[in-house]
């Protein structure tokens, strides 16, 4: 057992911050990497340590695991955790911190490696017993073999690369004609984004509805699972909205549910945080998915009816400690629902909106948290992904936390980019998302309620005003430093974001 006085966080925005406030807590220091344009990010601010990694593309600052191996040296860190995306699941990174002598906060590099490829994992949790859809044993590489594959298993199918995540490398086929064209951009895309061309091929389960269950596993062969997240409202099958309980299950196939997902954890000796995620169809029989073997963006929803800081876990777990509680301990104390806000264009097929914030208010009372990392003045950068923040609320039933989120989006208020809150409140006032009654292609199939164009922008207006009152502001100091009159045209060139409107 070893104990843990000082964590890197080898991530960014508001994951970063989030893990630092359980260290705080924990008295444990924290110590920030950032790249160059994460110089003024909130989370450098946060940490008591920060240490410069690299320029902005993550290739040369948050995915090079040899500068933050370096950092954790120099800096004398005991562990790293590395919150979701970028390293958190990545084998050989893992194995390099076990061989450098700092801890990582997540499962071995060989249960990363497993579950990580996903025709791996399909392949152990069928040897478990473990539904799982229907499918290519292995992967494909030729465009026969697809095409053989697609015959015998039948339409529609959906192709998957093994390394996948985030929706990518993903492409839907109906028909015969589609199959060559969406195999060969499956490879190229997987290629491209995992640095692995392999793909597999599954039935595509009509209406799915996307659940997962929180998994929690110690040293000491203690597994529990913290219950199901709903996490069918998504947009190019990345996720927008979860909630927990999910509307979609009674009690006895929780309870089903949730022991499978124990058994498929201790099918692969996992120790850790993790995720189990399953396809359900409109029968409620339901399937694996894939496993996450690392914390989730949406995990604040499960704490919040819990009561389990997932993130102080993971480090007591590292440490070598038991879990604190069994099964028969936890329950489900009310509903959650958690909305990502974005800085992208939903009008705009989601175009990412980089920019800077000028003025943000926050919603806040009873049964609100909010997990961002941008403040005013701060300039979103173009490198990484888009997610401002994770608006979590808490209620005492489904009904009371619908009504709540509706008014924490209502009191959001972020000018000086577009943001996703306008499509969110839309689809918190959304019939078959208050009846629960909605699956993965709830979005593509209300197109004309969420997307709706008719409505003034407001936020459009916000934005103008706010870049107007600076741009007089430079123009008054311009002034006084100068001693000379200036046309406003020519200032109003040297503004280099005026030219966004």
């Amino acid at each position: 057992m070893k104990q843990i006085n000082k964590i890197l966080i080898a991530n960014r925005g508001e994951i970063a911050i989030r893990i630092m406030r359980t260290c705080r807590e924990m008295d444990i220091l924290s110590v920030a990497v950032f790249s160059e344009a994460d110089r003024t990010s909130l989370h450098v601010r946060y940490a008591d340590e920060a240490y410069y990694i690299g320029k902005a593309p993550s290739a040369e600052s948050y995915l090079n695991m040899e500068k933050i191996i370096e950092v954790a040296h120099t800096c004398h860190a005991d562990a790293i955790h590395p919150g979701y995306g970028f390293l958190s699941e990545n084998a050989s990174f893992a194995a390099r911190c076990q061989a450098e002598g700092i801890l990582f906060i997540g499962p071995s590099a060989e249960v990363i490696d497993r579950m990580g490829d996903k025709i791996k994992a399909r392949e152990v949790m069928s040897k478990a017993g473990i539904p799982v859809v229907p499918g290519t044993a292995g992967s494909i590489s030729t465009e026969g073999e697809a095409l053989q594959a697609i015959g015998e298993i039948g339409f529609p199918v959906i192709i998957k690369a093994s390394s996948g995540g985030g929706g990518k490398g993903m492409r839907l086929v109906h028909e015969e004609t589609e199959i060559l064209p969406a195999f060969r951009s499956a490879q190229s895309e997987a290629m491209e984004a995992f640095g692995n061309s392999a793909v597999y091929i599954e039935k595509y389960i009509s209406s799915p509805h996307h659940i997962e269950f929180q998994i929690l596993s110690d040293n000491h062969g203690h597994t529990v699972h913290l219950f199901e997240r709903e996490c069918s409202i998504q947009r190019r099958h990345q996720k927008i909205i979860e909630e927990t309980p999910s509307p979609q299950l009674t009690p006895a196939l929780r309870e089903e549910m949730g022991n499978v997902a124990v058994a498929a954890a201790r099918a692969v000796k996992y120790t850790g945080a993790g995720t189990i995620e399953f396809l359900v169809d409109s029968n409620r029989k339901y399937y694996f998915l894939e496993m996450n073997t690392r914390l989730q963006v949406e995990h604040p929803i499960t704490e919040r009816v819990t009561g389990v800081d997932i993130v102080k876990q993971q480090i007591k777990i590292a440490e070598g400690m038991e879990l604190e509680f069994q099964q028969d301990q936890l329950a489900i104390r009310g509903h959650s629902i958690e909305c990502r806000i974005y800085a992208e264009d939903p009008d705009n097929n989601f175009m990412p909106c980089a920019g800077k914030i000028y003025k943000i208010t926050e919603p806040l009372g009873l049964g609100v948290r909010t997990d961002g990392y941008v403040y005013e003045g701060y300039e979103i950068p173009i490198h990484y992904d888009p997610m401002i923040s994770k608006l979590v609320i808490w209620g005492a039933t489904r009904d009371e936390s619908i009504r709540r989120m509706r008014r924490a989006l209502y009191e959001y208020k972020i000018t000086g980019v577009k943001t996703s809150i306008k499509l969110l409140e839309r689809i918190m006032n959304q019939p078959g998302f208050i009846a629960g009654k909605y699956d993965t292609h709830f979005i593509k199939n209300n197109q004309e309620q969420l997307f709706r164009n008719d409505e003034p922008d407001d936020c459009d207006d916000m934005v103008f005003i706010a870049a107007y009152i600076d741009y007089l502001s430079k123009l008054s100091q311009y002034q006084d430093n100068h001693k000379e009159f200036v046309p406003a045209q020519s200032l109003w060139k040297k503004i280099p974001y005026i030219h966004h409107f």
